[in-house]
């Protein structure tokens, strides 16, 4: 049994964080460990910590709390770093960012142009731990993850590892087909929001023809039911997810057919086609109506928090959540060793990619460290219409965080498929520049001067 400081940065995501305080309540061998909560939001703060004691009383746990709207403070003496943080993916931003594109001829804000300001944060989070807690690691929560666990482990000596839960997209696929997700054998390797489902097994027997029994005499009434009664699909099992399994060999896992090609995305009546009644939740309705999800949830987590009668407990419940964060601290500090899924520097585990770029695979964790699995290869198809094309991607963007080269995000702009003329790219690309907090990057001209980024993270 061992106790370990876990800092988290972007506490104020306040459901995610008390699930991480509900993992490690009911993990007994971090018993007397610290938490140690992070964010330039002091009332989401305040929120969060006050929660956690308590949770932590309901749970009769031994843990200690701490706060502060200081990074480097939080980062003194941490055994693990969980970064949480978004500065352009703040629901709000991106709403705006959307409705300003859409003014500008781009559905749902599909202008292909990336994000970089979560990127800076990232890689400051990052080079603050390599001076603070140099042998801390960091679970990089946040997204972007392909692109932000690439650049932190380029440009530090940190240890990093990027977490995302998609790949439990394989359940959802189990379910469908009335099986038992536990006695699924999986493996689903590439990229962040951008794996493959290369082995599928139930009880020791190839799947993946119950699957393609599913699809010839069941999936239409399963669409047709969820069109009748009105309700949205689940993107696992939707007609997209499958069009691509068709397409590419291989059934898309988790995020991945929320994203496919160009052509699942131009327009509503499109998306509907694609991904049922509303179009999902990529759609300005279907953002929205998470967006006032997320909004209930905050205003009731802090009608909670100052209230003595509201017991976390009674919200979140006693079981461990599905997240690794906690599980995988477990394994590295206290050797209960388990297999995961890990965004990690490839080092040769997905045949064709660099090594020095972030792969999503399967890993064993122990007291050893993260050990990534070699998977292979993946079908030559899926490399060079997935797996390339989204590498590259990533690449320009982190050229344009490095150079400050506005020409990079011009050309990613136009390479998008709702991209009609020049003088459009143009625009909706100034436009972008100029919405808080993008202004600085608007001016920026020497591609040797640094961006200036908002404060406080």
């Amino acid at each position: 049994m061992s106790s370990v400081k876990v800092t988290i940065i972007g506490a104020g995501s306040v459901v995610f964080s008390l699930g991480l305080v509900k993992d490690l309540c009911l993990t007994k061998g971090l018993a007397g460990s610290e938490v140690h909560f992070m964010d330039i939001n002091e009332e989401r703060l305040d929120v969060v910590y006050r929660l956690g004691q308590r949770y932590a009383e309901d749970l009769a746990a031994d843990l200690r709390f701490q706060r502060t709207l200081d990074r480097r403070e939080a980062l003194q003496d941490a055994d693990f770093v969980i970064d949480t943080a978004t500065i352009t993916h703040d629901e709000h931003y991106m709403k705006r960012r959307r409705e300003l594109a859409s003014q500008h001829g781009y559905f749902y804000g599909h202008t292909g142009m990336p994000e970089w300001h979560n990127l800076r944060l990232m890689l400051d989070v990052a080079l603050d731990m390599e001076e603070i807690c140099p042998d801390a690691w960091i679970l990089q929560a946040g997204n972007p993850v392909f692109e932000g666990t690439t650049l932190m482990a380029r440009e530090t000596s940190i240890k990093v590892c990027g977490l995302c839960h998609g790949h439990y997209g394989y359940r959802h696929i189990a379910r469908t087909l009335g099986l038992d997700p536990s006695r699924v054998t999986w493996q689903a390797p590439g990229l962040n929001h951008n794996i493959w489902l290369t082995h599928f097994y139930y009880e020791g027997k190839d799947a993946y023809p119950l699957l393609d029994e599913w699809i010839a005499d069941k999936a239409e009434a399963y669409w047709a039911e969820c069109r009748e009664k009105g309700q949205g699909l689940a993107t696992q099992m939707s007609p997209a997810a499958i069009h691509q399994y068709k397409m590419f060999g291989l059934m898309p896992i988790g995020d991945t057919p929320r994203q496919g090609g160009w052509w699942y995305h131009s327009d509503l009546a499109t998306r509907e086609r694609w991904y049922g009644p509303g179009g999902g939740g990529d759609t300005p309705e279907g953002r929205d109506r998470i967006l006032r999800h997320k909004e209930e949830l905050r205003a009731r987590m802090k009608e909670a928090a100052y209230d003595a009668k509201e017991r976390p407990i009674t919200m979140f419940g006693s079981e461990k959540t599905t997240e690794q964060h906690i599980p995988i601290v477990d394994a590295l500090v206290n050797d209960n060793e388990g297999q995961f899924q890990v965004n990690v520097p490839n080092n040769g585990a997905l045949s064709g990619i660099p090594d020095d770029v972030a792969v999503e695979v399967p890993a064993i964790v122990n007291i050893k460290g993260i050990q990534p699995l070699r998977v292979g290869s993946l079908p030559n198809k899926v490399m060079l219409e997935q797996i390339y094309p989204d590498w590259l991607d990533m690449e320009r963007t982190l050229e344009a965080f490095h150079a400050g080269d506005k020409s990079v995000l011009l050309w990613s702009i136009l390479q998008s498929h709702q991209t009609r003329t020049y003088d459009q790219a143009v625009a909706v690309l100034d436009a972008i520049l100029h919405m808080a907090p993008n202004e600085p990057m608007a001016y920026v001209q020497d591609v040797n001067q640094h961006f200036d980024w908002p404060a406080g993270w």
